[in-house]
Order: C-alpha cells, then sequence, then structure tokens
C-alpha cells in the first residue's frame, strides 16, 4: 500500500511525492536486518577455535559450518524475493526476522556439530527472505528518485560495513562470552524489527501475481546452489572432477530454468528486464565489481596476520579503516548522479580508482609501512562502492514496483556470483604465483614431506617453519613470506586489469542512460498491468500509476 504514511509525504516543485521523517525512520529500521544478514557472513571467523573444542566437528563438518549460510542464502535468493512480490514484501520481512532470531537461538545453543549446521542452514534461509525484501522496500518507501539514490546509496554502504563489523565484534564478544553470544546477538535486533516494522514500512505487493511456480523454485535452487558450491571448492583446493561436475550441473539446470521462465505466464523472474541496458549493463558491473572486491578480501587479511605478524582481532580492526571509507564514499556516487553527472562516467571513475588502488598494492612488500597498505586498499574499496552505489539504484530503478522483490533478489545471486568467481579466479592466480616462488626460493635440504606442506599456503608454510631447526625455519617463514607477497601483487594486478576492463563497459553499455524506473500501468477496463512505461526522473509517473494499484 504506497499510501501508507500519507502524513509524512511531502509534495516537491515537480509534483512527485518526497519521503518524510517517518519514511527515513523507517529506513533505518531497514538496515538492522541488512547489517545483522551480512555480519552472519563473517561472524564465525574467531568462533571457529571455540566452536571445535566444544562441539569437536570433524573437518567437513567445520568447513559446512562456514559455508551452509551462505549456500542456503545465495540458492533462495530468487525465490525469496518473488515470493515477496507475491506475498508482500514486508510480511515476507516480518517472517524472515521471525525465523532469523529463532535460528540464531537455536545456533547458540546447539548441542553438536550437526545441530550448528542445521541451524546456521536455517539463518540461511531467514537472510534469503530479508536481503531482497530491504532493498524492494526501499523502493516503496522512496518514491523520488533522488531520495531514492541517497537511500540505496547509505543502503550499499550499510551491506559493506556489516561484512567488515562482523569479525570484528565477534572478537570482542568471544574475550568476553561464549562462542554462542556471536549468534545472540541477533535476536534483540530481530524483535525490534518486529515490533517497529509494521508501525513504520508499507505494505506491497504485485497485484496480480499469478500462481507460485514451484519447479521454477527448484530449478534457481539447483542453478545457484552447485555453481556457486563447485567454484568456490575450485578456489579452495584447486582442480577436482565433483566441485567441476556440480558447475556443469547447475549450468545445465540454469538453461532449464530460463527456457521454462520464458514459457510461463507469471514466471519467477522477469527476463524481459535483460533487454535493457540499465538493468543487464548494471548487472554485468555488479559481478566485475564483486569479483574484484571478494577475490582480493582474502589476500588483505593474509598480509595482515601472517605477514606483519598481527592477531585475528587486531587485523579485523585495522581492517576497518577502508570501511569507514566506504561508508563515507557510498552516498556520494548517487550525489553527483542527482547533480547530473551522468552515471556511467561516475562509475568509470569509480572502476579507475579502484584500478589505481590495486595497482598500489603491487608495490607492497613484507616490510611496507601500515599505512600505504592502508591508503591503496581504501582507495580500491572507495571506488568499487561508488560503482556498487550506482548499479543497485540502477537495478531497482528500471524495475516496475511490482517486480522489485524479484529484481533485489537477481542482483544479489548476481553479487554472490561474482565474488565466488573472484575467489576462484583470483585465488588461484595468487596460489600459483605462491607456489612458483616459494619452490625457487626454499633452501635445501627439505624433506619431501616439508616441501609438500610448504608449497600449499603461507599457513602451512608457517606451522612447517615452527617445526623446523633455527636458521632454517627462519629461512622458510622468510621465503613464504616473500612468495606470499608475489602471490598478492598478481591478484592486485588480476583485480586491476578487470577493473580497467569494467570501466570501459561500464562506458559502453551504460553511457547516457537513464536511472528512469519502469511502472505498471493498470488498465481501467481489465483491472490488471498492461505494460511497462518509463517514468520521469523525479518519480510523479511512478507516483500516478503506482496510487492506482489495488
Amino acid at each position: 500500500m504506497p499510501d501508507a504514511l500519507p502524513e509524512t509525504t511531502i509534495p516537491d516543485a515537480s509534483g512527485g511525492r518526497r519521503a518524510g521523517r517517518r519514511e527515513w525512520i523507517g529506513f533505518s529500521i531497514l538496515l538492522l536486518p541488512l547489517l545483522l544478514v551480512s555480519m552472519d557472513v563473517s561472524v564465525l571467523y574467531f568462533a571457529v577455535p571455540f566452536i571445535s573444542r566444544e562441539l569437536e566437528p570433524s573437518g567437513t563438518q567445520q568447513l559446512w559450518i562456514f559455508d551452509i549460510y551462505g549456500f542456503v542464502l545465495a540458492g533462495l535468493l530468487i525465490t525469496m524475493g518473488s515470493l515477496g512480490d507475491r506475498i508482500g514484501r514486508r510480511k515476507l520481512l516480518l517472517m524472515g526476522a521471525t525465523a532469523f532470531g529463532a535460528a540464531s537461538l537455536l545456533a547458540a545453543y546447539s548441542p553438536s556439530a550437526g545441530a550448528l549446521i542445521a541451524a546456521r542452514s536455517l539463518l540461511g534461509i531467514g537472510g534469503a527472505t530479508l536481503m531482497p525484501s530491504t532493498l524492494a522496500l526501499i523502493r516503496n518507501l522512496f518514491h523520488d528518485a533522488k531520495q531514492r539514490a541517497t537511500a540505496i546509496g547509505i543502503w550499499s554502504g550499510a551491506m559493506a560495513g556489516g561484512i567488515a563489523i562482523g569479525p570484528v565484534l565477534s572478537g570482542i564478544l568471544l574475550e568476553h562470552f561464549w562462542w554462542g553470544s556471536v549468534f545472540l546477538i541477533n535476536i534483540p535486533a530481530m524483535v525490534l524489527l518486529l515490533i517497529l516494522a509494521p508501525l513504520l514500512l508499507p505494505e506491497f505487493k504485485h497485484p496480480r501475481p499469478g500462481r507460485f511456480d514451484l519447479p521454477s523454485a527448484v530449478l534457481s535452487m539447483g542453478t545457484l546452489l552447485p555453481v556457486i558450491y563447485g567454484i568456490k571448492e575450485l578456489a579452495r583446493d584447486g582442480y577436482a572432477p565433483v566441485p567441476v561436475l556440480a558447475v556443469v550441473a547447475g549450468l545445465l539446470l540454469g538453461a532449464v530454468f530460463v527456457h521454462r521462465q520464458r514459457r510461463r505466464p507469471d514466471p519467477l523472474i522477469d527476463l524481459t528486464l535483460f533487454r535493457r541496458r540499465a538493468f543487464s549493463g548494471s548487472i554485468a558491473v555488479n559481478v566485475l565489481a564483486m569479483f574484484a572486491t571478494v577475490g582480493f578480501a582474502i589476500f588483505l587479511t593474509q598480509y595482515l596476520q601472517s605477514v606483519l605478524g598481527m592477531s585475528p582481532l587486531r587485523a579485523a580492526l585495522w581492517a576497518l579503516v577502508p570501511s569507514f571509507v566506504v561508508g563515507a564514499t557510498a552516498p556520494l556516487a548517487p550525489g553527483l548522479a542527482g547533480r547530473g553527472v551522468d552515471r556511467a562516467v561516475i562509475m568509470c571513475a569509480g572502476f579507475l580508482l579502484a584500478a589505481a588502488g590495486f595497482s598500489a598494492l603491487t608495490l607492497v612488500g613484507t616490510d611496507t609501512p601500515l599505512w600505504w597498505l592502508l591508503v591503496a586498499s581504501s582507495g580500491y574499496a572507495a571506488g568499487l562502492v561508488l560503482v556498487m552505489a550506482l548499479v543497485t539504484e540502477m537495478v531497482i530503478g528500471v524495475a516496475p514496483p511490482e517486480r522489485a522483490g524479484s529484481a533485489s533478489a537477481l542482483l544479489e545471486s548476481a553479487t554472490e556470483l561474482g565474488g565466488a568467481l573472484g575467489m576462484a579466479v583470483l585465488g588461484s592466480i595468487g596460489n600459483a604465483v605462491y607456489r612458483r616462488d616459494i619452490t625457487d626460493a626454499l633452501p635445501p635440504g627439505l624433506s619431501p614431506d616439508a616441501l609438500h606442506t610448504v608449497r600449499e599456503t603461507l599457513g602451512s608454510a608457517q606451522a612447517a617453519a615452527a617445526l623446523l631447526p633455527g636458521r632454517t625455519g627462519d629461512a622458510v617463514l622468510g621465503a613464504a613470506r616473500d612468495a606470499f607477497v608475489g602471490g598478492l601483487h598478481a591478484a592486485a594486478i588480476g583485480a586491476a586489469v578487470v577493473c580497467a576492463a569494467a570501466a570501459a563497459l561500464a562506458l559502453y553499455a551504460l553511457r547516457d542512460v537513464p536511472a528512469a524506473p519502469l511502472t505498471t500501468v493498470a488498465d481501467p477496463e481489465a483491472g490488471q498491468p498492461r505494460g511497462y512505461t518509463e517514468d520521469s526522473t523525479d518519480g510523479s509517473a511512478y507516483q500516478s500509476a503506482v496510487t492506482r494499484l489495488p
């Protein structure tokens, strides 16, 4: 119901509708689930040793404790986005908050590793309902395009900040409480959301949603889960038949899914959106931005901990510095676009800034001052968040209001895919250079077992060096750190090249493309949508059309 808060709606000069204080307060409530869902991706970083002592998981169980949340979240995004369009986004948000809070309680008091894996999968289900709902509701809270762009910029900064805050908050809690406390912090926020959301957030759903297509939902999960699983396993362990087969199976199911969407009268996703450059170009650009962001993140944290020798908590605190820059930069891009700067030009500048940041990281050595690392990292993070804020604005802007949930889910699915690809490709490049360099630099006389261990990763080299006598151990550790920095340089070059190519793509695909929303115009005779039209950029056409929806 778009007019749920009429007393807070202020007409602007163009006849559109501007959000008032209560809409902005409602928006701040939407940031709660966004922060918690993004934090839960990284909150277990410091808790693993404590969980291992208490629950004694096997190696496989420990991996699934980490990974199951992200897999379930990614697999259900499209399904939940479409479901929110059909049953109501606020309703789905409240259902997700209830599920997320209950799953957090189960996770905190899990008596076994299997129970914790099950609770983490339930958290993934809850997260999949919350993520697209928050972004889709922004579409309903802010009818004015400039206000919506500002809100989306803040939303983008909050999502990136949540991932960075997760390890820090985890480390602080674990210094004073038991490992389950990292999950219990979710519950008060979910309770607050359940109380305030019905008072401050409007409900909105598709006026003529059609039947929910369960086979399409299964196919979407069957596409995303094996593809993302396979890519992550290949990034972690290198080539193996099972991950490759998983990727191939997912792609085949994806082809079946797309074919079914083309034939359905009420598809899970609206494939016609991809015919618009503002949508398809933004999705492609977002994949490349996430490729660079997530693919390089592991090198930064490993450098702080394993090369500079920081504790995990101290490394996480220093890693917050780029996050502060991100939070300040995210609203800047919509502001520039609102002043008439072409969004493609802003995205191009953001990618070039990111490429410069990655290039600066190729000058990092084992004894480089910390400030250089932080400045370079802040540069690439700031550049990429400029891109991601505008991408989100354009995707949500061109989606018709009744499809905002599924459009949000497509964007977030592309985010997961881009991150997984980045981890696989940049991680493989870094590992290949590490193994080449350390093989040439190791001192003679090491046993075959020690050679194999040292060549695996920097972490395994550190463990092996600790068992070797005096100078030999020091030589191995020094060679491993130098080789890791070589791998970091190679990954940074790869990320810089991708960002430079993405800058060109943004100019080519999105130059002079307006972020004008699409809306559905009600057919007065049939009482149902009859087609899409473009809004004016001030949102007035959107308001005139949406007020006629039931």
